[in-house]
């Protein structure tokens, strides 16, 4: 496995209900290592951005409400096959599906504040990251 650096967002939900701490803890545990960290407040155009992906879709404008609704935190995330082990402890989307023991599978609650995001692989992960981060605000 090799050294990577994935996005995470601790979305609306999480921060609101005080489980940042948790879920940061969660990933030094197994070893990765918080590289980037800041809280801010998404607007919607960044927001759009972010799930470009899913624009056109029929949940695309939720998506954007609520990942703008209140602040978040961002996270990049370091370690030996970072954005896998991040995935995994992610659990799926659906926090109902999630199993128990992921971050998904103990804290979120519906479908639409599912807690967490992680992108799904080493191209999208450069590409979020560059939306939150600027070089000088990474520690590899």
């Amino acid at each position: 496995m090799m050294q990577e650096t994935t996005l995470v967002l601790l979305k609306p939900d999480a921060v609101q209900r005080k489980l940042s701490g948790e879920i940061i803890r969660r990933f030094e545990q197994r070893n990765l290592k918080v590289t980037g960290l800041k809280m801010l407040q998404l607007t919607e155009e960044q927001a759009e951005k972010h799930y470009a992906e899913h624009y056109g879709k029929p949940f695309f404008s939720q998506l954007v409400e609520f990942i703008t609704s209140g602040p978040l935190i961002a996270v990049a995330i370091s370690g030996e096959g970072a954005v896998q082990v991040v995935r995994k402890m992610m659990g799926v989307t659906d926090p109902s599906s999630a199993s128990p023991g992921t971050i998904r599978g103990d804290f979120a609650l519906t479908m639409d504040k599912n807690i967490i995001h992680g992108s799904d692989g080493l191209e999208s992960a450069a590409r979020e990251l560059r939306l939150f981060f600027d070089d000088d605000e990474l520690f590899l």
